[in-house]
C-alpha cells in the first residue's frame, strides 16, 4: 500500500502562488502516476493536474498556463506550483496515486483558499 501525505496549503491573495507537496511511503515502486485534484464546497471533485512516473504530463482546461505538476521520482514526491491564483481555484486539493493492478490511494487533503 501507499501513503500520501500533502503538504502546502494556505490563504492567499487573488494573483499570488502556492506550492503543494505530496509525499509518499510505503510501495512507492508500484506508483506509475500521480495527480491532484480538488474539491470546492458544494462541489463534486475534478481533476486538476497528471503526471506520469516518465514526466508525461496533463492538466484541466480551468489551470492550464497556470498550474505546473512535477514529480521527483527519487524523493517520491510529487508538486503542484500554482501561479496566478483565482478565488474560483479555492478547494481541498488531494493528491492521489495511481498503482499497477489498478490500486489508488489517496491523500487527506490540503485547503487553498484565494482570497483578499
Amino acid at each position: 500500500q501507499v501513503q500520501l501525505v500533502e503538504s502546502g496549503g494556505g490563504l492567499v491573495q487573488p494573483g499570488g502562488s502556492l506550492r503543494l507537496s505530496c509525499a509518499a511511503s510505503g510501495s512507492t515502486l508500484s506508483i506509475y502516476a500521480m495527480a491532484w485534484y480538488r474539491q470546492a464546497p458544494g462541489k463534486q471533485r475534478e481533476l486538476v493536474a497528471t503526471v506520469t512516473k516518465g514526466g508525461r504530463t496533463q492538466y484541466a482546461d480551468s489551470v492550464s498556463g497556470r498550474f505546473a505538476i512535477s514529480r521527483d521520482n527519487a524523493q517520491n514526491t510529487a508538486y503542484l506550483q500554482m501561479n496566478s491564483l483565482k478565488p474560483e481555484d479555492t478547494a481541498v486539493y488531494y493528491c492521489r496515486a495511481d498503482m499497477f493492478g489498478s490500486r489508488i490511494s489517496w491523500g487527506q487533503g490540503t485547503q487553498v483558499t484565494v482570497s483578499s
